[in-house]
């Protein structure tokens, strides 16, 4: 491949920083830099903004309303996204439940669903993870029995991520109890407000409320609402977790933020000098500047294989792996940059309102509860301890 962009691509790369630079709120990625709260209100509304022109669905096909981009271009604006600060789009409706429709969903699922996801006027949360089944995604025992013209579904779905916002759910649910584990398990798409769904907060080791767990009690959905077979959800669960780990990589998200990391190091002072010029502070900084450079031609080969028509396999595993272990990498640096600032936080000044007195220099405000949050990372997605199992059997053989 040649990992250098061509004249094309670059003209692309001009049209995204031109846009980014008329049509990015400015408050908004203010709030992002800062790491403050976004509000649902800020995400839908940078959302609509992609959609009207024509940017939002990176990655569906041009005739569902996709853009139509070559993977070099979705790499190009994502990353260019991260360097001025935009909002992450939601993944959950446009980058995974949207292309499991597209694929294995019905005419009428596709007309039903995906004018609202591209449009952000439905708000989806994901219901995979379950408390006896993480990593081990397969172990679920959330259950859905067909009665007539539904289902009715029973169990608990954990550590959904902004379920408290979320109208609807996609989920994976058993529906065949004696069938082996990945088989007799099936995908349903369910309306939040149905009656029987609970929805309670884990406040998580940054004082967030991010994630929740949610409980289906004899919650009845309507049979048109499977996406693919019966007991062939397995497919659509592998399908979808393709497009989730290769995102968690955050390659563009690691560069905005070691650009920073590199200016803020080279400001504070230890022992009468700035902190970039400690021999130990610095080996570190260039062990993630070239592991960072690596993952970075890793993501460009796989994805001008799949520009090739090539399908991301093991590859997904390994950005996974890599990308997760950076992100956690750079946010302890800034954490020891930080030095006894980074302890002590005050979740008040994570508001986009806050006036008051800050504690320590403004880059170490948002050190402690980022780095914390960081901690998920190698988690969520499938652990990275199940992706070097599935880097073993695909590539090891063994």
């Amino acid at each position: 491949m040649d990992i250098n962009y061509t004249p094309e691509e670059l003209a692309f790369r001009d049209e995204v920083r031109a846009f980014l630079d008329q049509k990015l709120p400015k408050k908004i990625a203010s709030k992002v830099k800062k790491n403050q709260h976004l509000g649902k209100e800020d995400t839908i509304r940078w959302q609509k903004i992609l959609n009207e022109k024509g940017w939002m669905a990176l990655h569906w096909p041009k005739e569902h309303g996709g853009t139509g981009w070559s993977p070099i271009q979705k790499h190009i604006f994502e990353e260019e996204c991260a360097e001025y600060g935009a909002p992450t789009v939601l993944p959950f409706g446009v980058n995974m439940v949207a292309p499991v429709i597209i694929k294995f969903g019905t005419e009428e699922q596709k007309k039903t669903y995906l004018p609202s996801i591209l449009n952000s006027d439905v708000w989806w949360c994901q219901g995979y993870s379950e408390p006896g089944a993480g990593s081990d995604l397969a172990g679920l025992k959330t259950k859905a029995v067909r009665e007539g013209d539904h289902y009715v579904v029973n169990g608990q779905k954990t550590w959904t991520t902004l379920g408290q916002h979320a109208d609807w759910i996609f989920c994976l649910v058993r529906t065949d109890p004696n069938a082996k584990k990945q088989e007799g398990i099936s995908f349903l798409l369910i309306d939040m407000q149905t009656p029987g769904i609970t929805v309670r907060p884990l406040i998580t080791l940054d004082g967030e409320h991010e994630v929740n767990e949610v409980f289906f009690d004899d919650v009845k959905v309507p049979v048109e609402n499977l996406v693919g077979e019966e007991n062939k959800g397995w497919t659509c669960a592998k399908y979808l977790l393709t497009f989730e780990r290769t995102g968690i990589a955050g390659v563009g998200q690691s560069k905005a933020a070691l650009k920073h990391l590199k200016e803020v190091a080279g400001k504070v002072q230890q022992n009468g000098k700035p902190l970039i010029e400690d021999p130990l502070f610095r080996n570190r900084l260039a062990d993630v500047e070239m592991e960072l450079m690596a993952l970075e031609m890793t993501n460009l080969r796989t994805v001008a294989a799949a520009q090739a028509g090539g399908v991301p396999g093991a590859e997904s595993s390994f950005l996974k792996i890599m990308g997760t272990e950076l992100r956690q990498e750079i946010t302890d640096l800034f954490r020891r940059a930080a030095g006894p600032y980074a302890q002590p936080f005050l979740p008040e000044t994570f508001e986009a309102d806050y006036d008051g007195e800050m504690v320590g220099p403004d880059f170490a405000n948002s050190v402690s509860t980022k780095y914390f949050n960081m901690r998920k990372l190698s988690i969520f997605g499938g652990s990275n301890e199940i992706q070097k199992n599935i880097i073993a059997k695909m590539i090891l053989g063994l």
